[in-house]
């Protein structure tokens, strides 16, 4: 069992049942979620010693969003209560042709006023394993930005490996923002996970002429873009999801992943999602499977099919939690995608 620390915002979901519009909604389904927190989550739930670091309130919706996270076996110990308020998200979700949208409510939230000084990073990650964090945390402020940055340097200093999910967020920031504060970031990264709008928003690097609108993927676009960003970071490995958008309701999945130092490319088996229940987390139980692939010493190959089925199945689970099992996954990786009633 390893110990995997993540750190970000934790937020209040509130999400429109049924397909419904924002205008039409006269009440919302409540749940809790976040990038690193989806991540945590997850590899708890795969056995794995995970602990959230964020900052939330100290009123009683701060101590839900806590709940949520314990209620799943998440680490809450260093979570810190100040601030004025948590993050709220609302999410219109989408059918077919009408894509979902999500509105943000989340400034000024705890996690965008947090300070390093009020984390024990030294003890946080003494005995860490691997650390994550994504490219929403700094977008969230540039007191974030410091807070991330202070948390890197210490978890490189324990020898911890890093990864992260690059997840450019236009409605929080500017790609030139990002592409400023994030490339500053990558010299502390071991392990870089994106998709193709990421990479070229985040990073500045394009994967030729894919069009994940139309479906179109050209794999030798990403080998050289992923020998771009090798040469650049020096990367342990670089990996991109694959989402083949034919609508809202009707994806294609798969991913592709590159070894830094031999330059071994691979590109995992493609699942047809339809129809999809929820795909807010998708990215993050990707990022999670891959994480609990690696750190559990498992082939570059075989460590990208998991997370590719783990977010897979991710995607017929309400909620920003990926809940499937172990189990699940492995069976779904084997090939098994029959969806037959188990009894």
């Amino acid at each position: 069992m390893a110990k995997i620390v993540t750190m970000g915002e934790i937020m209040l979901r509130l999400s429109t049942p049924n397909n419904e519009r924002f205008i039409q909604a006269d009440e919302f389904d409540i749940n809790y979620g976040g990038g690193e927190a989806n991540v945590a989550v997850s590899l708890a739930n795969y056995g794995h010693a995970a602990e959230f670091i964020t900052a939330v309130p100290a009123n009683p919706i701060g101590e839900c969003a806590v709940a949520a996270l314990r209620k799943y076996n998440v680490g809450t110990k260093h979570i810190v209560r100040s601030g004025e308020r948590l993050g709220i998200y609302f999410l219109e979700t989408g059918s077919a042709m009408r894509a979902s949208n999500v509105v943000y409510d989340r400034a000024h939230s705890s996690i965008s006023t947090a300070t390093p000084d009020q984390f024990n990073f030294d003890e946080i990650f003494s005995d860490a394993d691997w650390f994550h964090f994504t490219g929403i945390t700094p977008a969230v402020s540039d007191g974030a930005v410091e807070l991330t940055e202070a948390a890197l340097k210490v978890a490189k200093a324990h020898g911890v490996t890093v990864s992260v999910d690059l997840n450019f967020r236009k409605k929080l920031w500017s790609s030139q923002k990002a592409q400023m504060v994030m490339t500053r970031l990558m010299q502390y990264v071991d392990v870089c996970i994106g998709n193709e709008e990421d990479a070229e928003k985040v990073l500045g690097f394009k994967p030729g002429n894919t069009n994940v609108t139309s479906g179109e993927l050209e794999l030798a676009g990403y080998v050289d873009m992923f020998n771009q960003m090798a040469d650049r970071f020096g990367f342990r490995y670089i990996v991109s999801s694959l989402r083949e958008s034919h609508s809202a309701s009707d994806n294609g999945w798969s991913a592709c992943m590159m070894d830094g130092k031999s330059r071994e490319f691979y590109h995992s088996r493609t699942y047809r999602i339809t129809p999809i229940v929820d795909r807010v987390g998708g990215g993050d139980s990707f990022a999670a499977g891959l994480i609990c692939g690696l750190v559990e010493g498992k082939d570059m190959k075989e460590a990208l099919e998991f997370a590719v089925a783990a977010s897979a199945l991710k995607h017929t689970i309400p909620g920003d939690f990926n809940l499937a099992t172990r189990a699940e996954v492995d069976n779904l990786a084997g090939g098994d995608g029959s969806g037959r009633v188990q009894r």
